[in-house]
């Protein structure tokens, strides 16, 4: 897929599906008829993500859902529109079937983490099914059980170094809020995948990011975008020797990474913290045990198609384990981690997703990262339920 409008590139996955020229699509059904996202976004470097049109999501058969399943390993990136009534209970359900054995949020329950990590500003739980959360931007009332809560959009005014000014977003500036995966990275295994429903996004008006770390990089998306690269083109962008050295390390990540991290400062571009000393010391972190401390490779494979993804989340990262070795300097271990990644993040590799109310994007989390994207003012009003649950077993190493 090369991101060309081209009509031949059409993937039909269910059989019944219209041939090409046929007439434009029925209402939800259970028929997959995917079409790449980057050819209708106009960008020509993205090789993944498709639009599934409307589903019944609620009723897929078994096959149906396999063949879903697959367009999430294969594709990364599945929309599925007109989604506005899928209950947070079929929500969890749908996720869920990606890994039938778990029913754990992916970043964990536990109350007294949470409070002291740097998530739970962003995140309020729907009552009767926990798993999923309300985000967003705006006042919510009576929503799922949940009476009356103001809602924050994240924002890189409140996490990164040096952020904008009050000028430079009036003139419609903004940020990458945080290249990440979603994984607890402490005692759970990460999703599988994340699925996000939008139910409400603010009037649609542009936006420049900005990258502001040298390059004169920017990207033009819409207001609440959120941004989407892969790991298997981060993968592949790396050099022969960057290769092999990805191939032999492992990530160790901080006890209790969201804790360990929380007033540290990112880069201007998301991409990693800044080094200043600012991490919590492990005596100042919830108690934690050492057999609980995630290591994981750099390179994760895809166990439908193979392919190997540069996969990790480099906020949380404190040591590289190098063929066994740690390097014990984390500054030197932020400089690599993001000499690896910066060429994925480059413009043309981006999918910005422009969300309209009722879209459904399910992501395969073990195969790309993600950035919320955005500044919102507080009367616009954005209005998602998201789902992960940790998975059963370990991503797939090279």
């Amino acid at each position: 897929m090369t991101g060309q409008a081209d009509e031949s590139r059409i993937v039909k996955v269910m059989s019944g599906s219209p041939g090409l020229g046929s007439s434009p699509r029925e209402p939800p059904g259970n028929r997959l008829d995917l079409r790449p996202l980057a050819a209708a976004s106009g960008t020509s470097d993205v090789d993944f993500g498709v639009d599934a049109g409307p589903l019944d999501l609620a009723h897929l058969s078994d096959e149906e859902f396999s063949a879903l399943e697959r367009a999430v390993l294969e594709h990364l990136v599945v929309v599925v529109r007109g989604q506005e009534g899928l209950s947070p209970r079929a929500q969890f359900e749908l996720t869920r079937r990606f890994d039938p054995q778990v029913k754990a949020y992916g970043h964990g329950n536990r109350p007294d983490i949470l409070k002291q990590s740097v998530l739970v500003q962003d995140l309020v739980a729907i009552p009767d099914v926990p798993q999923v959360k309300l985000l967003g931007n705006g006042r919510v009332k009576d929503h799922e059980g949940i009476p009356d809560v103001e809602l924050h959009h994240p924002s890189h005014r409140a996490f990164h170094l040096t952020p904008l000014g009050d000028g430079q977003e009036a003139a419609g500036l903004t940020r990458f809020y945080r290249w990440h995966i979603d994984a607890a990275l402490y005692e759970l295994h990460p999703p599988k995948v994340t699925t996000l429903l939008a139910l409400a996004v603010p009037e649609p008006r542009r936006e420049t990011v900005v990258y502001d770390d040298g390059s004169g990089d920017s990207l033009d998306v819409t207001l609440g975008t959120t941004a989407f690269v892969s790991g298997a083109k981060a993968f592949d962008l790396l050099s022969p020797a960057q290769r092999a050295f990805a191939l032999k390390t492992t990530a160790r990540y901080a006890p209790h990474p969201y804790v360990w991290m929380r007033n540290a400062r990112a880069r201007s571009n998301g991409l990693g913290l800044v080094s200043e000393g600012r991490e919590l010391g492990r005596d100042e972190l919830p108690p934690f045990e050492d057999d609980k401390i995630t290591r994981l490779p750099l390179v994760w494979t895809n166990p439908l198609t193979g392919r190997r993804s540069l996969q990790l989340h480099a906020y949380c990262v404190e040591d590289l384990l190098v063929d066994g070795e740690a390097l014990g300097e984390l500054a030197e271990c932020r400089r690599i981690l993001y000499d690896l990644m910066r060429p994925a993040i480059a413009p043309s590799h981006v999918y910005a997703h422009t969300w309209r109310p009722g879209d459904l994007v399910i992501f395969n989390n073990r195969g790309l990262w993600h950035s919320v994207v955005g500044s919102l003012r507080p009367a616009e009003q954005r209005v998602y339920h998201q789902c992960n649950l940790a998975a059963s077993e370990a991503p797939l190493g090279p």
